[in-house]
């Protein structure tokens, strides 16, 4: 029903617009001379509002039904079904432009209530949610139009709002890096806050009693170690061992643009990475949370006990996750995106963000990201290795209670003037290679950098002097498979580069599926039972922060 509004709707809009100019150009006075340009301006027209938009709007609302629920976004087919069933259209694969529609007209998930108020009303509604949970009326004529907290516009909406939980850094955003977050009760609504970071990151059975359907809403930033989308795992864990409903409202992502790093090996899962997905994955946490249940990367322990193959297929119903994504409306992932709110106290702007991915691997090192500082996660420095002409000093605040080289002075290299984008290696390189010269150890969490990586490989190859390109080289293999791997769960239209090159793909993977080599769309698989085996490592103490 909600593909067939929408679809409805966007037709009409494309319509309207349509018509529109076709009357305006009606209305002058042709000559001879104009009634070629009214000619030449109708078909751009035509051209303009035609098929693409079409399709887009088909891929960013086309669905498969699964025990009663929307699976919005989830392009798995299984093998019975017929051309009758709805066999869905392929993803759009393009050449597309760095920027696409104003920002303006882009709008988040959370954003479009007439996608998800109708399935929250009469229900007990519990929120996963943060400081980035922010959004504008779906009406909002003007940028200038003040956005609220979820929370506050789902209650003005007369959404029954039982709890709220919340991910590393609290409800408010505002606790440091690894620092623990304590159960609360929210100051304006009265409501109590569950936190998912501390002593529990899974939602308990008491957490969920009075609730009858979960929304996850919390701006990510793309890159595997960053927690937000280990709380949501946990979530859709939960939620399928409790046969709770979760809407996913979905938001851009900033470095969408990027799929770089090593797949991450199940020898060094924990969480501060848990799937097997590379550190630049290049998906948006909707489009992820439908991998993690489509690829069954969740636990459900009651199925854990025989083999799937001989449960009833009542069994298997009961445990299976039931999700609806609300994706991102007129986004793909080339579009430039500048947070609204920083998702995090250590990533305060653009250029921290773009940084994160290359200078998150330090923390693993003796090496400062300039926690502690004016300029977290844009510089690397150390009071003794000179890996810059700047002075900077290290002072605890409340983003970095306890910052590495705490009270001392940095000889730091500052990188927000000239940000790196995607993962750049070299950064690594050449710091080990300064360190080497003072010898001066650089690994001192050789563990914590390893957890991050997902592998041990890249330290390895570090110590032993390989350069960015052979490194970046041993990786490719996985990021192909990884990129054909992904391709049913993508929501939005991805560039040409973005495509994987299916003749390159290890023949293991080939050979588990049908794939369509025009549009790299894989046939054969089946939405299954979200099972897998339990991925986490605990941490010890003071490790394991990643944000």
């Amino acid at each position: 029903m909600f593909y067939r509004l929408t679809f409805f709707g966007l037709t009409l809009f494309k319509l309207t617009l349509f018509e529109l100019t076709i009357f305006k150009l009606m209305a002058l006075k042709l000559t001879s001379c104009k009634l070629f340009t009214f000619i030449v301006t109708l078909c751009s027209a035509f051209l303009l509002f035609s098929t693409p938009s079409l399709a887009f709007a088909d891929t960013a609302t086309r669905s498969l039904a699964s025990n009663g629920e929307r699976f919005l976004g989830k392009h798995l087919l299984d093998k019975n079904i017929s051309e009758n069933d709805g066999l869905i259209s392929s993803l759009p694969v393009t050449d597309l432009p760095k920027t696409d529609l104003p920002l303006n007209k882009l709008q988040v998930g959370a954003a479009q209530f007439d996608e998800y108020l109708p399935l929250l009303e009469g229900k007990r509604v519990t929120l996963v949610v943060n400081q980035s949970s922010s959004v504008k009326s779906s009406n909002a004529q003007s940028s200038q139009s003040k956005p609220s907290h979820l929370v506050d516009a789902l209650l003005s909406r007369n959404i029954n709002v039982v709890s709220i939980m919340s991910p590393e850094h609290g409800f408010r955003g505002k606790a440091g890096a690894g620092e623990r977050v304590d159960n609360d009760v929210d100051i304006k609504t009265g409501l109590p806050i569950h936190s998912l970071y501390g002593k529990t990151k899974k939602p308990t059975d008491n957490m969920l009693a009075n609730t009858d359907i979960l929304v996850f809403d919390i701006q990510d930033v793309g890159v595997r170690f960053y927690t937000y989308l280990s709380t949501l795992h946990y979530v859709l864990e939960a939620a399928a061992n409790a046969q709770i409903p979760v809407i996913v409202l979905d938001r851009p992502n900033p470095n969408g643009a990027f799929i770089d790093g090593p797949i991450l090996q199940p020898d060094y899962a924990s969480f501060v990475g848990m799937h097997a997905i590379p550190v630049l994955h290049g998906m948006t946490l909707g489009e992820l949370a439908l991998m993690i249940v489509g690829e069954q990367w969740i636990k459900v322990p009651a199925l854990a006990k025989s083999n799937q193959a001989e449960q009833s297929e009542e069994k298997q119903k009961a445990y299976q996750a039931q999700i609806t994504v609300v994706p991102v409306a007129n986004y793909n992932k080339q579009m430039p995106y500048s947070l609204p709110i920083a998702p995090s106290p250590n990533l305060p702007n653009d250029a921290a963000i773009a940084l994160y991915p290359t200078l998150c691997f330090f923390e693993g090192t003796d090496v400062s990201i300039g926690r502690g500082t004016a300029l977290p996660f844009q510089l690397i420095g150390h009071p003794v290795v000179a890996l810059g002409d700047e002075s900077i000093n290290v002072a605890a605040n409340e983003a970095a209670p306890s910052p590495k080289h705490n009270n001392t002075t940095l000889k730091a290299k500052l990188l927000a003037g000239n940000p790196i984008t995607g993962l750049d290696i070299d950064v690594l390189i050449s710091a080990y290679a300064e360190f080497e010269k003072h010898d001066v150890t650089f690994f001192t969490r050789p563990e914590f950098f390893d957890k991050l990586a997902g592998t041990d490989s890249l330290r390895q190859a570090i110590i032993a002097g390989k350069t960015s390109q052979q490194i970046q080289a041993s990786w490719a293999e996985g990021l192909a498979a990884f990129k054909h791997q992904r391709l049913p769960y993508l929501l939005y239209p991805i560039a040409s580069s973005e495509s994987p090159e299916l003749p390159e793909l290890p023949s293991s993977v080939e050979s588990s599926t049908s794939v369509d080599k025009n549009t790299g769309i894989e046939h054969g698989a089946s939405i299954g039972i979200a099972s897998a085996t339990d991925t986490e490592t605990d941490r010890g103490p003071g490790q394991g922060n990643a944000l």
